[in-house]
This record gives C-alpha cells, sequence and structure tokens, in this order.
C-alpha cells in the first residue's frame, strides 16, 4: 500500500496566488466600476460630429488621444446634450473649432494612469507564473503536482497492507534464492551479523533475461524480511526539468532512512545507470547523468545507522551500466536470475497452475519437457493462455491438448485458417515439411520431431515441423550442429527431390543455416583449416539482442576468402547429407506427404512409426554388404 504524504502549500506560490488575487481584484475595479457607476454617454461618428461643428451646434469639446467628448449648445443657458466620438487623424480640426467659436481643451490625464501602467508591469509576469504552474502541475500528474514534483514516486509496500510475497511464490531460480537468504537473515536478525564484524552487502543487482522474475524475487526478499519495500522503476527519476532526477534520488533514500530496516528496489537500473562514457564524452551535464551522480553518492554515503537499507536493482541489460555502479561498497553482489531448467520449469507451472482447475490427463512434467528456454513469465502466459482455450471449448477442466496447443501458439503464432494455399503450393509445402521431419529423424542434436502441419500459423509460416528436445542441452559437438545445419536443410532438399525446383519458402532455413555455420568456423574453432581461433568480437552477456550475430575481427583479404569457404563447405555437404537421406527414402517421403495432404497435421504415436521406417544411406550400404 503506497504511503501518501499530506502537501504543505509552499511560500512561493502562496505568495503567487495573493498577488493574483489582489491584481485581479484591483482590474475588476479599475475596468467595470466606472461603467457601473458612470453615467453613460452616447457615442456618433466622426462625420456627423464635424457636421454639427460645420453648423454651429457644438457648445465645447474636449479631444483626446482616442475620443473626443463634446456638448450641444441650448438656446437658453442649461448644459447641452454631451456626445463621443471616435477621432480621425485631421491637422484642420483646431482651426475648424476656433472658426466656429467652439471652446475646445486636450482631455485632462486620467487619474488611475499610473495604477493602469502598474497593472501593466505586474500582470504579465503574474499570467506568466501561473501558467508555468498549471503546466508544472499537468507535468507532475495533478493539481498537487507543482508542491511534489521533486518528490520520490516510489511505491512503498508494508507488511500486512498489500499482498505478501514470499520464497515459496517463486521457482526455478534456486541460486538466485539462496544467494539472497543471508539479506534477509540480516534484515531480520542484523545484531548476529553486527557482533561479527560482518557486513552485509549494500546493493544486490539482480541480471536475467526479461520475464525471468526478478522483480517478483525482490518482492519475496521484502515478503520474507517483513520490512518496509520501497519500489520505483528507473525511469520514474528522469523528467523534462533539470535536477529533477536528483531530488527525487534523494527524496526516496530520506524516505528509506526514516523506514530502516527497509529494501529499496530499482527496476531497469539502466535507465539512469547507463554508463557516463558512453557517448564518447566525458563531464557531461545531462539530466540522467546529474540523476546517477546522485545515486552514487546516497549508496556511498550511508552510516552506521543507515546500514539497514539494503538497495536491490534489476536489468536486462547490465553490459550497458556504469563501472562506478558496480564497483564493491554500492553492488557488492550480482545475482544472476536466468531461464529456468527442466526441474525449474516443472516447479514454476506447478505454481501457476495453482490457480487454474487442471484435468486428470495432464502430466506438468511433459509440458516442461517440451517448452525449453521458456522464462517463467512465458510459462505463467502458456498457464493462462491453456485456461483461455479451456474455456473457449466450453470445458470445465484445462486438458493436455489445451496445453499443446498453448505451445504452438507460443511457439509458431495463432493459426490463419483465412490463407488459404492453392494445391501446387500445398503439395509443396507438405513435401518441405516431411523432408524437414525426415532428415532430422536421424540427425544427433536436432530433437525429437513431435508433429508436422501445414496450417499456416503466424506471419509468415505456411507449415512447420515442430520439434522438441528430450532433455536440457548445453553444450553441442560438432557433429550434431552438422546435424541441426542438415535438418534445416531438408526442406529444400525434399523440393528438389521431389520436383527438381526450388521455391523462395527455403530462405529462412538458409539463413539459420548459413549463420550456424559461420559461428562454427569464426567463433567454436571447428574449422580444420582456419584451426581453433575466434574471428568475432567477444561481448560480455548480453539478455536482450542477444541473437544478433557479433561483430567480426579485423581480418586480411586471404582470412575472409577462407572463412567464406569453410562455411560455404559446411553448408554443401550438410545440404548433400540432406539429399541422400531423402532420395534413399523417396518412397516413405511420398507416403508420408500423402498422408499430410488429406489430414493436414501428423503427430503423436502415427508420427513416431512412420518416422521409426527412415534409414539412413550408411545402414542401406551396410546391409547390402551383409547380404553379399
Amino acid at each position: 500500500m503506497a504511503i501518501k504524504e499530506k502537501p504543505t502549500p509552499s511560500r512561493p506560490r502562496l505568495i503567487a496566488n495573493i498577488l493574483l488575487a489582489v491584481s485581479g481584484v484591483f482590474l475588476l475595479v479599475n475596468l467595470f466600476l466606472p461603467n457601473l457607476f458612470g453615467a453613460q454617454v452616447p457615442a456618433v461618428p466622426y462625420s456627423l460630429f464635424i457636421h454639427q461643428v460645420q453648423e454651429g451646434e457644438v457648445n465645447q469639446a474636449a479631444i483626446g488621444q482616442n475620443q473626443i467628448q463634446y456638448q450641444l449648445k441650448t438656446e437658453n443657458d442649461t448644459p447641452g446634450q454631451v456626445f463621443t466620438t471616435t477621432p480621425i487623424f485631421d491637422l484642420e480640426l483646431p482651426k475648424l473649432l476656433e472658426q466656429k467659436g467652439v471652446e475646445f481643451a486636450a482631455t485632462p490625464p486620467s487619474r488611475n494612469g499610473w495604477f493602469t501602467s502598474l497593472l501593466g508591469w505586474v500582470i504579465p509576469p503574474l499570467i506568466f507564473v501561473a501558467i508555468w504552474q498549471f503546466f508544472l502541475a499537468r507535468s507532475a500528474g495533478g493539481p498537487q503536482g507543482a508542491l511534489s514534483i521533486g518528490k520520490s514516486k516510489a511505491k512503498v509496500y508494508v507488511e500486512g497492507e498489500s499482498e505478501k510475497i514470499t520464497f515459496a511464490d517463486v521457482a526455478g531460480v534456486e541460486e538466485a534464492k539462496t544467494e539472497l537468504v543471508e539479506i534477509v537473515d540480516f534484515l531480520k536478525t542484523p545484531a548476529r551479523y553486527i557482533a561479527i564484524g560482518a557486513r552485509i552487502p549494500k546493493g544486490v543487482l539482480l541480471v536475467g533475461p526479461p520475464g525471468t522474475g526478478k522483480t517478483l524475487l525482490a518482492k519475496a526478499v521484502a515478503g520474507e524480511a517483513g520490512v518496509p519495500f520501497f519500489s520505483i522503476s528507473g525511469s520514474e527519476f528522469v523528467e523534462l526539468f533539470v535536477g529533477v532526477g536528483s531530488s527525487r534520488v534523494r527524496d526516496l533514500f530520506e524516505q528509506a532512512k526514516k523506514q530502516a530496516p527497509c529494501i529499496v528496489f530499482i527496476d531497469e537500473l539502466d535507465a539512469i545507470g547507463r554508463s557516463r562514457s558512453s557517448n564518447g564524452m566525458y563531464g557531461g551535464n545531462d539530466e540522467r547523468e546529474q540523476t546517477l551522480n546522485q545515486l552514487l553518492t546516497e549508496m556511498d554515503g550511508f552510516a552506521a545507522t543507515d546500514a539497514t537499507v539494503i538497495v536491490l536493482a534489476a536489468t536486462n541489460r547490465p553490459e550497458v551500466l556504469d563501472p562506478a555502479l558496480l564497483r564493491p561498497g554500492r553492488f557488492d553482489r550480482q545475482v544472476l536470475v536466468d531461464r529456468p531448467d527442466l526441474a525449474g520449469r516443472d516447479a514454476i507451472l506447478k505454481i501457476h497452475a495453482q490457480k487454474v482447475k487442471l484435468g486428470p490427463d495432464v502430466d506438468l512434467r511433459a509440458i516442461a519437457t517440451r517448452t525449453p528456454g521458456f522464462a517463467g513469465a512465458d510459462l505463467a502466459n502458456l498457464v493462462n493462455e491453456a485456461a483461455l482455450l479451456a474455456a473457449r471449448n466450453q470445458r470445465q477442466t484445462v486438458a493436455q491438448e489445451d496445453f499443446a496447443e498453448a505451445i504452438e501458439r507460443v511457439v509458431a503464432g495463432l493459426e490463419k485458417k483465412s490463407r488459404v494455399l492453392n494445391e501446387t503450393e500445398k503439395k509443396i509445402v507438405a513435401y518441405h515439411e516431411v523432408g524437414h521431419a525426415l532428415v532430422g529423424a536421424l540427425m544427433p542434436g536436432s530433437g525429437r520431431v513431435e508433429k508436422i502441419s501445414i496450417v499456416p500459423r503466424g506471419m509468415a509460416a505456411l507449415g512447420y515441423t515442430l520439434q522438441l528436445p528430450t532433455e536440457d542441452r548445453f553444450l553441442l559437438n560438432e557433429t550434431e550442429l552438422r546435424g541441426q545445419i542438415a535438418t534445416l536443410l531438408g526442406g529444400r532438399s525434399a523440393e528438389e527431390v521431389i520436383f527438381g525446383s526450388i521455391t523462395t519458402g527455403a530462405s529462412n532455413d538458409l539463413q539459420r543455416a548459413t549463420d550456424l555455420a559461420e559461428r562454427m568456423v569464426t567463433t567454436y574453432g571447428m574449422s580444420k583449416v582456419l584451426g581453433p581461433l575466434a574471428y568475432q568480437q567477444g561481448q560480455q552477456a548480453m539478455f536482450l539482442g542477444d541473437s544478433a550475430p557479433n561483430p567480426r575481427r579485423m581480418v586480411s583479404e586471404d582470412t575472409a576468402k577462407a572463412i567464406d569457404i569453410e562455411v560455404k563447405e559446411i553448408v554443401d555437404t550438410a545440404h548433400e547429407h540432406a539429399l541422400a537421406i531423402l532420395r534413399q527414402n523417396q518412397e516413405l517421403l511420398e507416403t508420408i506427404a500423402s498422408q499430410l495432404l488429406e489430414t493436414e497435421v501428423i503427430e503423436g504415436t502415427t508420427l513416431h512409426d512412420l518416422l521409426g521406417k527412415v534409414q539412413s544411406p550408411s545402414q542401406v550400404t551396410a546391409s547390402r554388404e551383409v547380404a553379399v
């Protein structure tokens, strides 16, 4: 529950409001009171005034810069009627009035002229102040925003006022939880650590890919320790106005010290913690840099009484953070919150599955096996998608088939039932996908083929072959990598074997195969010609954009040519291997493709039985030698 501070009016704003009110009152008196209590004088055209002067009907006139007020003659001595007119620049008017015997004089200065001049000097600055306050209020989010623009926007969670999250609600990051146990223990019993002379880390940085549970883990630390938890995003420090970010940092830590022991959690730290030399310039006066400098000062300036304020921060871009922020004394410890392994995914699914009604056929272990590389947020979304599918199909519980369909929706995208292929294209797609499946069934390191479909999915996929690993793998050898390349080229090879020509459908397969072959040569050192050398620039761990290829080092023309030759040799060899497998199993290729054209989807035991008949060229050669 957020703690709200009662706003107190500031002295400058109070003075400005008083000045505005006073100037408004005087302006109303100056403009409207004469009209309310003074006599109304009729106005006439200037031509009528000249005509009346020429006819001798005017007795006297008062000539002003913006107005002429005159009185008509009467037969007796009683005052005549008074009129006003707007003058036109006329140098002959005084002569005309003198000729006709009209008494005339200039209008006397207004008694409130000094007041009008004063208002002319005072009101514009006051209006400017009012407009400035209006924009400050809007930028800070409400009518009281101008009072709190320098205040911290952190949300404060106090035990008992919000939902409590503990380590039991977090799974799949056991190593990270172990690292944070001593933080919790220190917040509960700090005397034991202080007595022995131990110093608890002032800051702990949680790094990892998006969706792995960094924010949830920080809340669990606060829930376990039972202390106040300040949560704020790094982007909330930076505003349009200079100095606001550093002011909010000071206010945040002042609030935290008042409620110590407590935890300050800064999400997306890279928003303000980016390296100050990233743009090639030093000593800048940027608002973000001022905010970072203030954060460095606050984290380094804890006194002994403030030692129970612990800063947790999360980022998925640790490579861009400023080195001064990562040094011991500020963020003493970095905890990796990585994607979960098989056991972790199983535990995460069990936590999220408690919120839905599962059918008796649901096997969470099998689902965890089919979701390698999924983060905690991905698995939570998977369970929700399965529940939505079950509700859409009018089921009371979530079945295993709902989870299977949810996995395909997340991996391959939605089914494009409106995208209708003609018979020729449908036949090409069928042979293409079966080619992937047949080659993948024999290649090591390619995973187990679980499904073949020619139903379009996603933005560009006209069909797909679903391969899922049977276990988590962290290392691959050269044979397995070559097998993956051959599997990628299986679709194009099937088109060559059956139709004798190729289509544009293999463009993505070719791109992935070429990238993998280039990494084998330039990164993994799997080249007999070039040897164990790395030709790509090494980079720090990147959790965003990690699929982008690393830049190649500066190499000679001969080395670049050798790299291209090696990459081409790897791809050509895999292509020939895929062609050999498909030619050897051409009859099986046509059988499976014909069945796929009828059913559009082949999976499960039926698919496994068909792929079990695949023979490699080496097996056929060996059987022939035995027969001879």
